[in-house]
């Protein structure tokens, strides 16, 4: 069954057709720059964009960076304010519409490392900012959002964030230490057996990694960067 996956992200838009039988992308995916300011009508464009470049007329699934309840978004951290309160599955044409790290944890749990894990299992995506899906004996509790958990009286993302890395300017072996900081504060509220890093930085795990000492099990997401992608597709599969 081939399901279109669309993940937006607070620095890019990306889809690929996927294959939700195997959890592969049938076609290199396309990317997009995240409009600046990423209003609603901008994004939209951006992913009809991504619908037209495919020729996609089957059924599609949007990954949005925020609470999302019955398609409507809740809270919007990383991008333009304007789109609490908008029913984004109406906007994107009737999508299947699903917080961005949810979207990716429930890919990795069927296809990545999460795969057969029981338990408690949390995955944490490193990018514009951490967004979080825990598991529970492999059932999502969705919008979780721990990203926005407090450290040093801010956000945790603004502090371990891909991108607070990059604004900082920060070492790779200096950003380990903040993020070392937040997941230990993390284990100790929900003891997990096993902690998934997805986002971007997945793909450069050997750089931090090696830095980062838990109880918990950590790993890099099995489908990295992609796991959003078919995680939207997996939602929007008939």
């Amino acid at each position: 069954m081939n399901v279109l996956g669309i993940d937006i992200g607070g620095s890019g838009i990306k889809g690929a057709p996927v294959d939700t039988d195997a959890g592969e992308l049938t076609e290199e995916r396309l990317r997009i720059p995240t409009p600046a300011p990423s209003r609603p009508e901008a994004v939209e464009a951006a992913v009809r964009q991504i619908r037209e470049h495919f020729a996609w007329t089957g059924p599609v699934g949007v990954t949005f960076p925020g609470v999302i309840v019955d398609g409507m978004v809740r809270t919007a951290a990383n991008v333009d304010r304007s789109w609490i309160g908008v029913d984004a599955a109406a906007l994107f044409g009737g999508a299947a519409v699903l917080n961005d790290a949810d979207a990716a944890g429930v890919a990795e749990m069927r296809f990545g490392c999460g795969r057969g894990e029981k338990g408690t299992v949390l995955m944490l995506t490193f990018g514009t900012g951490i967004g979080s899906a825990l598991f529970r004996d492999g059932v999502l509790v969705p919008n979780t959002e721990l990203g926005h958990l407090e450290l040093h009286g801010k956000d945790a993302e603004h502090r371990a964030s891909s991108r607070a890395r990059e604004e900082h300017d920060l070492s790779w072996e200096k950003w380990a230490e903040r993020v070392q900081e937040y997941l230990e504060h993390v284990e100790m509220l929900f003891s997990p057996s096993l902690v998934v890093i997805g986002g971007g930085v997945s793909k450069k795990a050997e750089k931090f990694l090696p830095h980062i000492t838990l109880r918990t099990r950590v790993v890099p997401a099995g489908l990295q960067n992609e796991a959003g992608i078919i995680g939207a597709a997996l939602a929007a599969r008939p």
